[in-house]
C-alpha cells in the first residue's frame, strides 16, 4: 500500500490505467495481438506498453513493465518446439539458467529503465513532444541493441553482436512508424481534457462516501474465482487434447503434454488478461458515475456535502465504528443569527459571501476531524468522527465564532451553536434531536454563543 502511495499518491486513475497497461502487456505477448506479419515481414509490437508506461508515468512503471514482458518471453521460450535462436531465452533449455534471466528478464527491466528516463528527460525539455517522438523513434533500435550486445556477451556461439542491432530492414521503419503514432497518440489522448476530467472525477471518488470499498473487494474475489477456474479448465482440455490425440493414433509423450500444457497456459493468461482490462473498465465506469451523482449530491453554493449525502454518512460512520463501543463523537448544529436581516439589508449576493465563509471556515477547521453538510438554507451540520475532550471543541468552536465574525465589515456574523457528545454507534435521528435541542438553548441563551451536552451531563 504505501509503495502504491509513492507511486501514485491518491491517483486511483493512473494506477487503473498502469494496469491496464500490463494486462494489454500480457495480452500481447500471448496472443496475436503482439504481432504483425504482413508477408514477407513480421513485426513484434509486444512491447509497445513499456513506451507508453514510460512515457505517461516514469522510469519504474516503465521497468516494471520491461519485467512483464521479459517473464512472458522467458515462459513461451521454455516450450521445446522453440527455435534454438529462441531457447537461449529460457533458462530449462539454454544450458545456463542465470545467463538467460539476465537475457530475458534482466535486459528488458534495462530497457524500461533506459526508456522512461529518456521520457523524463524530454519531457523537461522546451519542445517535449519532439523530444518523444525522437524517443519512440529510436526505441525499437534501442532495445535490439540492449538484446543484440547480451546475446553476444553470453551466448557468443549464435554469432550475435552489437552491430546486428543496426541492420535495417522494411520491418525497421514500419515498427519505427508505430512507436511515433502510438506514442504520441497516447500522450495527447492522456493530456486531452476529456481524459484529465475523467481522471479528476476517478480520482474525487475517494471523498465519496457512495463508493463502497468492498466493492474492489468483490471485484478482486470475483478474478481469484476466475483465475482458479481458468487453471482448471486449462489442465483439463491439456488432458483431453493428450487423450484425443491417442484416439487418433498417436503416441503423446511427455514432452508433448508438457507443450500442450504449455500452450493452455497462454490462453488462459490473455483469457484472464482480457478479463482484467474488462474489470479495470467497468471499475472505472462505476466510479465516474458514482462521481457524478456525488457531484449532484453537494451543495453548489458552498461546496460541501448536501443534507442528503451529509447523513448518509453520518449513517456509514456509525456502522463503521459499531464495534468500538468507547469510542465518542460530536455532533454540531450551527445556525447563521439573523440571517434573514442580513438578506434584507445586504442583498442575497452578500447573503451568499456569508454561507460560502460559515462552510469555508466549518472545513478548514472541523475537515480533518469529521465531515461537514449545509442541511438547510442557512443551517450547517457538522460530525467529529475522533474521539475529542471537551475544551478542545471549546476552542475550536471559539476559534471558529471569532473567524466568521469579520466576514461583513459592517456587521458581525454569529452563528448559535448546538453540540451533543455520543457513543459510537448512536441512531441518527437521536443525534438530531439531541442536538437540535441544544442549538435551541443557544439560540435562547441570546445567539452568537454554543451550547454544548456531553455524554454523561449538560455543560455549557
Amino acid at each position: 500500500m504505501k509503495m502504491t502511495k509513492k507511486l501514485w499518491g491518491d491517483s486511483c486513475f493512473d494506477r487503473y490505467s498502469f494496469w491496464l497497461l500490463i494486462a494489454i502487456e500480457l495480452l500481447m505477448s500471448f496472443t496475436f495481438l503482439g504481432y504483425i506479419h504482413i508477408t514477407p515481414i513480421s513485426i513484434t509490437i509486444a512491447y509497445l506498453p513499456i513506451l507508453a508506461a514510460g512515457c505517461l508515468f516514469g522510469p519504474i512503471q516503465s521497468v516494471i513493465l520491461g519485467l512483464v514482458f521479459g517473464l512472458a518471453s522467458m515462459y513461451k521460450a521454455s516450450a521445446s518446439y522453440v527455435a534454438q535462436g529462441d531457447a537461449v531465452f529460457s533458462p530449462f533449455l539454454s544450458g545456463s539458467p542465470v545467463s538467460s534471466i539476465m537475457l530475458s528478464i534482466g535486459v528488458r527491466a534495462l530497457f524500461g529503465l533506459v526508456i522512461g528516463g529518456m521520457f523524463l528527460f524530454a519531457k523537461k525539455r522546451k519542445h517535449y513532444r519532439i523530444w518523444i517522438g525522437v524517443i519512440s523513434a529510436i526505441a525499437p533500435k534501442v532495445h535490439s541493441l540492449l538484446v543484440y550486445t547480451t546475446m553476444g556477451m553470453l551466448f557468443p556461439e549464435l554469432g550475435y553482436r552489437y552491430s546486428s542491432a543496426f541492420h535495417w530492414k522494411w520491418n525497421d521503419t514500419v515498427f519505427l512508424v508505430i512507436c511515433v503514432v502510438t506514442v504520441e497518440l497516447l500522450w495527447a489522448v492522456y493530456h486531452s481534457d476529456t481524459v484529465q476530467n475523467i481522471k479528476y472525477s476517478m480520482d474525487q471518488s475517494i471523498h465519496n462516501p457512495y463508493v463502497s470499498g468492498k466493492m474492489n473487494l468483490f471485484f478482486a474475489a470475483f478474478e481469484f474465482f476466475l483465475l482458479c477456474m481458468a487453471f482448471c479448465a486449462a489442465d483439463y482440455f491439456s488432458h483431453r487434447e493428450s487423450y484425443m490425440l491417442k484416439q487418433h493414433g498417436v503416441e503423446v509423450s511427455k514432452k508433448i503434454s508438457f507443450d500442450l500444457m504449455h500452450l493452455q497456459v497462454q490462453f488462459l493468461i490473455a483469457f484472464v488478461s482480457l478479463n482484467i482490462i474488462s474489470v479495470i473498465l467497468i471499475i472505472s465506469i462505476y466510479k465516474y458515475m458514482a462521481y457524478k451523482e456525488y457531484k449532484g449530491e453537494m451543495d453548489e453554493l458552498t461546496g460541501i456535502m448536501g443534507r442528503r449525502m451529509f447523513l448518509y454518512h453520518c449513517e456509514k460512520a456509525q456502522k463503521a465504528n459499531s464495534r468500538d463501543l468507547q469510542r465518542k463523537g460530536w455532533f454540531l448544529f450551527v445556525d447563521v443569527d439573523y440571517f434573514k436581516e442580513i438578506n434584507d439589508t445586504f442583498g442575497h449576493g452578500v447573503g451568499d459571501k456569508v454561507l460560502r465563509e460559515i462552510a469555508m471556515n466549518l472545513h478548514n477547521i472541523f475537515g480533518d476531524e469529521g465531515k461537514v453538510g449545509r442541511i438547510g438554507g442557512d443551517e450547517f451540520a457538522v460530525i467529529v468522527e475522533k474521539t475529542m475532550e471537551q475544551q478542545e471543541l471549546k476552542r475550536l468552536l471559539e476559534q471558529f465564532l471569532n473567524a466568521i465574525s469579520g466576514t461583513l465589515p459592517d456587521k458581525k456574523v454569529s452563528c448559535s451553536i448546538g453540540a451533543y457528545q455520543f457513543m459510537f454507534p448512536q441512531n441518527v435521528k437521536d443525534l438530531l434531536t439531541e442536538t437540535d435541542n441544544m442549538l435551541y438553548k443557544a439560540k435562547k441563551n441570546g445567539r452568537a454563543c454554543y451550547m454544548m451536552k456531553a455524554c454523561e451531563i449538560d455543560k455549557r
